[in-house]
């Protein structure tokens, strides 16, 4: 039987209380669902969700391929179009700071658009923004503009935006006890334009040769068809829109009006769950941690003497962890219960930063643990995921979502500056500690999660 993946303390509508399955609430009049999914091209129909559900999700699978295979072949080689315009090694790092900047950027306006619109003006919105970006670094690359190249870069990574919100957007039609399935499902399809990404990013750069274009600009081209091609996908076949779908479903709940869905209602709603706090903090820690650690791992590598094709086994090691095995997250979280495999978050984690910030010249230990620490950012990221889903009404779920993403990628961000003074100052081995640290606070609220429920 599968146990509650609610947190205690909540609201009605949160964790702890009993949810209507959306099958139930589907035997609403159409008409009603019609209604309120305005904006959507085809009206439900009565007893229509559970293939909509499907459909929703495939367009969402296909979409996240297309995102994550641009966003990948683009990366491949921003540091070292960064280094070859701004003609310094230095400053090259800054390219994944301008990238990691665009999602912070964009998650708030991306919440409130959705909140009044819907998820499909949002995802389009944002892999619009990601295919400009990407155009941008290639004009900052041709006229040897390092500010524009930076600019372009902080566009580009907006299109990462759409790739976090549609784990939500796959939840939002689920039924409550396979939230979990349906995020990690979403995030599972990354691992397949991660993988191709890097891959294609030679061709990418010989495909220019002859027009002008510096060649490591050349994956920034194929970026931005990409981004439009997924921008068009999402377009035309995610109709109706999920999220406006499922708030006529749940016109039963209360707060539906406009002021419960604007970010000062999202705000209430977390101060109001300790479910949505214990997520919150759940999925900043675990990104943080991950993001801190794995940005200087290359660095530690390469003062052990390991060659590039080493680091980069490495790395894909860790981001076969990351997104390979999420599904099998969403099963437990779904399964087990949110707080269980938060907990699980908390262990893999702690034993990531054991094993590489002792691994030393140990190549191999190194990379199991960067292998585990992929392991433990998937485990948070679904778990605290549907546990902020689960714990908020309805209504605020958008902005709630989104305030999410804004405090992670913003804690991600810091953390990663934080890391190479870290790690210059004292070292590989303390920078894993600190990581592990900031996992505590997660652990204390999951205990107290747990004691409550108990009680």
């Amino acid at each position: 039987m599968t146990n509650s993946p609610d947190a205690p303390d909540a609201p009605d509508d949160a964790p702890g209380a009993p949810r209507t399955p959306v099958d139930a609430l589907a035997t609403k009049t159409a008409d009603a669902v019609g209604a309120a999914a305005a904006g959507s091209a085809d009206p439900v129909e009565a007893g229509r969700v559970p293939a909509l559900r499907r459909r929703i999700q495939a367009v969402l699978i296909a979409g996240q391929i297309l995102g994550g295979l641009g966003i990948a072949t683009g990366i491949a080689l921003a540091a070292v179009l960064a280094k070859e315009v701004s003609g310094s090694e230095a400053l090259s790092g800054l390219a994944s700071t301008a990238s990691v900047a665009g999602p912070a950027l964009l998650a708030m306006p991306l919440a409130a658009l959705m909140g009044a619109r819907g998820r499909r003006p949002g995802l389009v919105l944002a892999y619009l923004i990601g295919a400009l970006g990407a155009g941008v670094v290639v004009l900052g690359a041709v006229v040897d503009s390092f500010p524009l190249l930076l600019a372009g870069l902080v566009g580009f990574g907006a299109a990462s935006s759409a790739n976090l919100a549609a784990r939500f957007a796959a939840a939002d039609l689920a039924e409550p006890d396979r939230r979990g399935r349906a995020i990690s499902t979403v995030v599972w399809a990354t691992t397949i334009g991660a993988v191709l990404g890097p891959n294609i990013a030679a061709p990418a750069g010989e495909s220019v040769a002859g027009l002008g274009i510096p060649a490591a600009a050349g994956p920034f081209v194929w970026a931005a068809g990409v981004f439009l091609v997924a921008a068009l996908v999402v377009a035309l076949l995610l109709r109706p829109d999920p999220l406006l779908t499922a708030r006529a479903l749940a016109t039963s709940e209360e707060g539906q009006e406009a002021d419960a869905r604007s970010l000062r209602a999202g705000i209430r709603a977390v101060r109001q769950s300790a479910g949505a706090r214990l997520a919150l903090v759940t999925v900043a820690a675990s990104h943080t941690a991950m993001v801190s650690i794995m940005s200087m791992t290359p660095v530690a590598l390469s003062h052990h003497g390991a060659g590039i094709q080493l680091i980069g086994l490495v790395i894909s090691g860790h981001i076969a962890g990351m997104y390979a095995f999420s599904p099998v997250m969403g099963w437990l979280s779904d399964r087990l219960g949110r707080l269980s495999v938060i907990g699980l978050a908390v262990g893999l984690l702690s034993v990531a930063a054991l094993l590489a910030g002792t691994a030393g010249p140990s190549h191999g230990q190194t990379a199991a643990g960067l292998f585990v620490l992929g392991l433990g950012w998937s485990a948070g990221l679904v778990s605290g995921s549907a546990l902020l889903t689960d714990s908020v009404p309805q209504a605020a779920r958008a902005a709630v979502q989104g305030l999410s993403d804004f405090i992670m990628n913003t804690a991600a961000g810091l953390g990663g500056l934080m890391a190479g003074l870290i790690v210059a100052e004292a070292g590989y081995g303390w920078l894993n500690l600190v990581g592990a640290c900031l996992l505590l606070p997660m652990a204390a609220l999951a205990v107290r999660g747990v004691v409550r429920r108990a009680a």
